[in-house]
């Protein structure tokens, strides 16, 4: 499967160059990261996340897929989603969709293939800032003139 490219900036000008995973789209709002290795479908549906862009630490997001009885709450609440890899596989017998899936069919906007090693460092050291992810074309440098704008 060939993924569209995706960027996620943040409002201090750093640039990650991915891949984008869920709905197509552009989303705003605080990144923040979350070092949970378990979880993902719970941190999506997590009423505390809402408005927010959440980086995974895990190395691989998506392997055990998404089942609606695990929701927090009836959709994904958070803004965007970022990932290192985007697991191909899915591989676990309770599993009803993948997580491309479900981030498509809740208009999720998410982007896999970058860093998030440096990301959480970076945000670890100059705390949580503004953000976007586009997984559409876009021009990078409008993205981050409107995320560095932002109050």
């Amino acid at each position: 499967m060939t993924r569209p490219s995706a960027w996620l900036v943040l409002e201090d000008g750093a640039t990650y160059k991915g891949v984008g995973v869920g709905a197509e789209g552009v989303c705003f709002g605080e990144v923040v990261f979350h070092t949970g290795m378990t979880g993902y479908q719970e941190v999506l549906s997590d009423p505390s996340y809402a408005g927010q862009i959440v980086a995974m630490t895990a190395p691989q997001i998506g392997n055990v897929g998404t089942k609606a009885a695990d929701d927090e709450a009836r959709r994904p609440v958070l803004s965007g989603f970022v990932m290192r890899e985007a697991s191909p596989l899915v591989s676990n017998w309770r599993s009803e969709r993948s997580l491309d899936v479900y981030l498509a069919q809740h208009g999720g906007v998410g982007i896999a293939e970058i860093d998030t090693r440096a990301l959480t460092r970076r945000l670890r050291d100059r705390g949580a800032m503004r953000g976007a992810v586009a997984t559409r074309a876009c021009d990078v440098g409008e993205l981050v003139e409107r995320v560095t704008a932002s109050p």
